[in-house]
């Protein structure tokens, strides 16, 4: 059974009593315990999450882009995965102000969402960037193969030894975190590969919220910051802020950050579960 979700038609499923991140995370600072048992997803094979994308212009929010996440499954060296996708773009209507055109697609391990291979293709307002990785947990060795449009090709290795997340599987492994388990204000650690480097990041939970959707509807929510990497976009900094449905989906309902030309939010538009 397909059930397909206008957010216009959001209300009785994603209310209490019961978002891609996006967007983004983990446990183990601030008093708070890393979470090792097997992880309970909230989300499953055949999920789209698709956004609406604002760019905000001299104090007005214009609709600039959409993304979009998807869930399916795969097998990787005869074991079940997962196969994460995502894509974004701008209006062509705006791509002669910032033209974006975004592809990502991860491969993580269904026990744990630990990521196996990861794929960038990204093109952002002239940028061009390219990243694979190539996670191996025989040898704990990551490797990023990589180049940008002013950076030539070049690879480069890291040691696995503790959990490194990619973008995408990252923003799914932070939907099973357990936030009601969490107190305002802590820090919950995330290592993540970004471009071609590894960060020690962080989300901080910042408690619940009720919001009000674009068109009138108000949600509960948790809401959480993320902590950036300075690059092409972003400023770097917790200059993200994340809300996820109050329930037992955690969809991400609306994302706001700061980047370099100003600042942007993404709402739900639709959502569709198997």
């Amino acid at each position: 059974m397909v059930c397909r979700v206008k957010i216009d038609g959001f209300r009785g499923l994603l209310l209490p009593n019961r978002v891609k991140a996006i967007l983004f995370l983990f446990i183990v600072s601030c008093g708070v315990k890393a979470q090792e048992k097997p992880l309970l997803y909230p989300f499953r094979v055949g999920e789209v999450v698709k956004y609406n994308a604002y760019y905000n212009w001299q104090f007005v929010w214009l609709n600039a882009g959409t993304a979009e996440f998807f869930v399916a499954d795969t097998v990787f060296n005869g074991l079940p995965a997962f196969h994460f996708k995502s894509t974004g773009r701008s209006h062509s209507s705006y791509d002669w102000f910032f033209k974006v055109r975004e592809r990502f697609e991860s491969i993580a391990r269904m026990p744990d969402l630990a990521p196996l291979r990861f794929i960038r293709d990204s093109y952002e307002g002239g940028y061009r960037a390219f990243n694979r990785y190539r996670f191996n947990y025989v040898d704990s060795t990551l490797t990023i193969d990589s180049y940008t449009f002013d950076r030539p090709y070049k690879a480069k290795k890291f040691n696995l030894d503790k959990r490194i997340f990619d973008v995408l599987s990252a923003i799914y492994y932070c939907r099973a975190i357990d936030f009601s388990k969490l107190n305002k204000g802590d820090r919950v650690p995330l290592t993540m590969a970004i471009d071609d480097g590894v960060y020690d990041l962080f989300i901080r939970y910042q408690g619940t919220e009720k919001i009000e959707h674009r068109n009138g509807q108000i949600i509960d929510t948790y809401k959480f910051s993320v902590l950036l990497v300075e690059g092409t976009i972003f400023k770097g900094g917790e200059d993200m802020v994340v809300w996820v449905s109050h329930d037992e989906k955690k969809v991400p309902i609306l994302v706001e950050a700061k980047i370099l030309i100003g600042s942007v939010k993404a709402y739900l538009h639709e959502y569709k579960a198997n």
